[in-house]
């Protein structure tokens, strides 16, 4: 099952106290193979040795196998994409870094010639769009944090955050986050100073930028030495044994990129193992990759993996972008939504036939209403399913449905349950939705009137109701499972 992660980062405006939330992310049914417990050691092992060399930036298709489904190590951290690479996946070359000595190169090794540099294409700005948001931030984060998606770097107590903590390596008047977007286990922000910073998980791309790191392959024996030196120390500042550079934001860079002069950056989205930036001429670029239920499916249809940003040609005049766990949204300046990545629980809004799934790469339009009147004013997105709330107020949501998490009951507590089309979702006609979010398999909305509704799964406390507000409830608002425990909210309900 495709993993969410339990990591949050919560941003506040610097004249407000922070509030902690308590949304889980889960996979839905069927779904790719779930993250193992992590652990802080980093590649410590001697298997770290065999791990694939780095992808490219343009990596070629090859098939997806059946991902494998085993249990990480006792002495290494559990990466979620590590762990779901398929069984016989394709041959990659050997990493031939595994210490300072070996990696060294001869003279004439350093000194051979290299084979001509592509002249980057130069690129002509068009029109502004879109404004990038102007206020700094102050970004607390709390949670799991073995992968380096906290953002706080290598210190013992950076791994387990129980309550929320101002992150110092963000702070608003140094850095000066404006917008932030987290993933799967990867984070993506962006800076009052146009710079997108990325940490966290790096294995398939999601980060940009290089991470490699010659500390995180030692030899069996110095790791569990260290580990039990480690272990009596009660000093918070030790080591953790975390890449650094994936666990300290750090800046994408964009040399060699198909960027116009004078660009500025907007807004970031993350998924599971991607992210995406959109610029102020409606440009969008992106990298990493998208995945599907037998592994990985491709970031575009010649690229596999990027590990470096890269322009989506397709997308053009873009004012707003989302990402699900393996799929992303785009909004034009026409109110027109396309929609790409992986489509098999429907959350691309159209059917995906098999073999010729890698159409699905692709960003198309679907069957939501365009136009100045009825068009398209808000996109969002949860794991796998998606909203849109058009400029007349209707709101539609499609994709993944087993927990309700649409909106629509019809087929809420079935397997693989999903809302094939964007349909209106009748229960929140009138409402004055304004703003309306997606998680793993629950929903919230906003309206005009300030309240708060929720709908979907709730049976690990996602609704913020207590069990005595649910066994209240009549039948018709929440399903409940064979213990006769409340499980599903059929029915948007105001949280009081």
């Amino acid at each position: 099952m495709p993993p969410k992660a339990n990591t949050k980062a919560k941003v506040t405006k610097p004249a407000e106290p922070a509030k902690k939330t308590a949304a889980t992310k889960k996979a839905p049914a069927k779904a790719p193979a779930t993250k193992a417990a992590a652990t802080k050691k980093t590649a410590t092992t001697k298997k770290a040795t065999e791990a694939p060399a780095k992808k490219t930036a343009a990596t070629k298709k090859e098939p997806a196998k059946a991902p494998a489904k085993s249990a990480a190590p006792k002495a290494t951290t559990s990466k979620r994409k590590r762990e779901e690479e398929p069984e016989e996946a394709p041959a990659k070359k050997a990493k031939t870094t595994t210490t300072k000595k070996a990696s060294a190169k001869t003279s004439a090794e350093k000194e051979a010639p290299s084979k001509p540099v592509k002249k980057v294409k130069a690129l002509t700005k068009g029109a502004v769009i879109n404004e990038p948001p102007t206020e700094r931030l102050h970004v607390f984060v709390f949670g799991e944090g073995t992968a380096g998606e906290l953002g706080l770097g290598t210190a013992k107590n950076a791994v387990d955050v129980k309550r929320p903590r101002l992150n110092p390596n963000l702070a608003a008047d140094t850095v000066g986050v404006v917008q932030i977007a987290a993933g799967g286990m990867h984070v993506v922000a962006l800076t009052h100073d146009n710079k997108i910073l990325t940490w966290g998980v790096n294995d398939q791309g999601a980060l940009g930028r290089d991470t490699e790191w010659e500390g995180g392959l030692k030899d069996m024996d110095e790791a569990q030495k260290e580990e039990d030196e480690e272990s009596d120390s009660d000093d918070d500042e030790d080591n953790n044994g975390l890449n650094p550079k994936e666990s300290l934001p750090a800046e994408v860079d964009f040399t060699g990129v198909e960027v116009a002069e004078g660009t500025r950056w907007v807004q970031v989205a993350a998924g599971d193992s991607c992210s995406l930036a959109l610029t102020d001429d409606g440009r969008v670029y992106g990298w990493g990759t998208f995945r599907g239920n037998e592994g990985t499916l491709g970031f575009t249809q010649e690229v596999e993996t990027a590990t470096r940003p890269m322009l989506l040609p397709d997308l053009k005049n873009i004012t707003s972008i989302v990402a699900g766990a393996n799929h992303a949204l785009a909004l034009n300046k026409a109110g027109a939504v396309v929609a790409w990545g992986s489509g098999q629980q429907m959350q691309l809004g159209r059917r995906i036939i098999e073999r010729s799934k890698l159409e699905s790469l692709r960003p198309r339009e679907f069957g939501l209403p365009k136009g100045p009147k009825n068009g398209i004013a808000t996109i969002e997105t949860g794991a796998y399913h998606c909203f849109a709330i058009s400029k007349n107020g209707n709101v539609y949501s499609w994709g993944l449905n087993n927990y309700g998490e649409t909106g629509i009951p019809d087929n809420a507590g079935q397997d693989d349950a999903a809302i094939k089309k964007p349909t209106i979702v009748e229960a929140l006609q009138g409402k004055g939705v304004t703003n309306i979010k997606g998680g793993g398999h629950h929903s919230m909305a906003a309206t005009e009137n300030g309240d708060c509704l929720i709908w979907g799964r709730i049976d690990g406390a996602q609704g913020g109701f207590t069990s005595e507000e649910l066994q209240k409830m009549p039948e018709d608002v929440v399903m409940r499972d064979h213990r006769n425990d409340p499980r599903i909210l059929l029915v948007p309900t105001k949280v009081e």
